[in-house]
């Protein structure tokens, strides 16, 4: 990419007209052998040629390319740094017009930015006694509109130089931007529906920005994708996703400081959608679970797509039920499972891998969305009374636990050959508890045997321990049957 002539705006960025050469040295500790090192100097050569060039992509290659072969490297990584910055602010002077014309697909401003840091504070950690680290980190943060801590950065640089005219260039400019920035706000900008999310009707909260050009909260627009790739306003078809799609830093920052308590209100809102407390949950209706069960789960509903997003941005935690034959309605019992790993797919659905791990009961459930959030309180059996008791099931759990291991080897001896039968014994194993807790190790023995869901929900309301007894007599034949 060649940095053409672009209109100037906000902080012109200093000291970075040209990249430092690289010594020809090779001595020392981090000395390579001479045919590599070698290698590394052409690279840096070339980089050097194509950055003068205002070929910076290519220099970007260059410097990468040399700094996998010696990592570390300040020069290298300070000179990549510049390219980085180089990029970033050829991208954020770029008309709109130009960008309409020739789209430049992969680009973004703010991650070349966040590289260029990157690099320019390891450069830092390396040769604080230089004011040249000071003015790359500095370039990189006046790009990510970090003006506070980029005056910081350059007053740190002027005490290494106080001569240093870049630096004190730079100091001048951002005196004069914040001086603005403040002025400005003493006045803030009436508060108009052109901050307002045209699908909540409320104040933008992280917003994202379309290619298209129309902006809207994080969560509603992909709520509204859920059901359809299209620009909820203008119907242009959008190829974006989470994990890919970054907030537009500049609106949530100008949101942000000129609307603080209503953007602290919105804050708020997403919170509680995201993190329900200890005594709210939200459920997915599907299937009764029982406690130390691993599986995997497929979620393409719209509805559980948004639910799965916000459990993600949360303790990773929902509620599994099943409707009740009986009643129609969902369960009282369910059980509480945990994500632990989340694989988004292109086309907004999810791969999920849950481990169920404690019952509760459903006091009172309402529709959130379209999915159900319940309020719930956590279930206990109830322990034996007396030592005796204690100790006669602690045996039967130890005595259980003992021949539950020694069938595991031996099933797994016999399951070698069979991969898909290996890896489900595997999982069965890695969600064994301790025998030291029989509520627990009762429920991981149920899951060895092949329980219809009426039957699991039965084995979520059983209060008492001691009704283990038969769980356990019954085992070794549950087993068998199952495996």
């Amino acid at each position: 990419m060649s940095g053409e002539a672009a209109p100037s705006s906000g902080v012109v960025l200093q000291g970075l007209d040209d990249v430092e050469e690289f010594i020809w040295a090779n001595e020392g500790e981090g000395s390579l052998p001479w045919d590599r090192f070698r290698h590394v100097f052409d690279l840096v050569q070339n980089g050097n040629q194509a950055f003068r060039e205002n070929h910076f992509e290519e220099a970007i290659n260059y410097y990468s390319r040399a700094n996998n072969i010696k990592p570390g490297d300040p020069i290298i990584l300070g000179n990549r740094s510049a390219a980085y910055s180089r990029v970033s602010h050829f991208l954020k002077q770029r008309p709109a017009s130009t960008s309409e014309d020739r789209p430049l697909n992969g680009l973004d401003p703010t991650i070349h930015a966040e590289l260029a840091l990157k690099d320019a504070e390891k450069v830092i950690n390396l040769r604080n006694n230089l004011v040249n680290p000071y003015i790359l980190k500095a370039n990189a943060l006046i790009l990510l509109e970090k003006y506070e801590l980029a005056q910081d950065v350059v007053l740190s640089g002027l005490q290494v130089d106080p001569f240093c005219n870049p630096l004190r260039v730079s100091l001048r400019n951002l005196e004069r931007m914040l001086g603005s920035m403040t002025s400005k706000s003493l006045g803030k900008p009436e508060r108009s529906d052109e901050f307002d999310c045209t699908l909540c009707l409320k104040l933008l909260f992280e917003p994202i920005t379309t290619p298209c050009g129309h902006s809207f909260c994080r969560s509603c627009l992909f709520q509204s994708m859920d059901c359809g790739n299209k620009c909820p306003l203008c119907r242009t078809v959008l190829f974006i996703s989470p994990r890919t799609c970054s907030i537009s830093v500049t609106l949530n920052n100008i949101i942000q400081k000129n609307f603080p308590e209503e953007y602290a209100e919105r804050k708020s809102e997403h919170d509680c959608l995201t993190n329900f407390g200890v005594d709210l949950i939200p459920l997915f209706v599907m299937d009764a679970v029982i406690p130390c069960q691993k599986f995997p789960l497929h979620i393409f509903e719209p509805r559980y797509r948004l639910m799965v997003r916000r459990i993600m941005e949360g303790n990773h935690r929902m509620g599994m039920v099943i409707i009740d034959s009986a009643s129609g309605s969902i369960a009282d019992l369910a059980c509480e499972v945990e994500i632990t790993e989340c694989e988004p797919l292109p086309d907004g659905r999810f791969y999920l891998e849950v481990e169920s791990r404690r019952r509760f009961r459903i006091l009172q459930s309402w529709d959130q969305d379209g999915y159900r959030v319940a309020e719930i309180e956590w279930v206990l059996d109830n322990s034996p009374e007396g030592l005796e008791q204690r100790t006669k099931m602690q045996e039967l759990t130890d005595s259980a636990a003992e021949y539950a291991q020694s069938w595991l080897r031996r099933a797994k001896e016999a399951a070698r050959q069979d991969r898909r039968r290996l890896e489900k014994l595997l999982n069965v194993e890695a969600m064994m508890p301790m025998p030291l807790d029989p509520e627990r190790f009762s429920f991981w023995l149920a899951t060895l045997t092949d329980r219809r869901p009426c039957e699991r929900l039965e084995l979520l309301r059983i209060r008492d321990t001691t009704e283990v007894q038969y769980l356990l007599s019954t085992l070794k034949l549950g087993i068998h049957s199952t495996w």
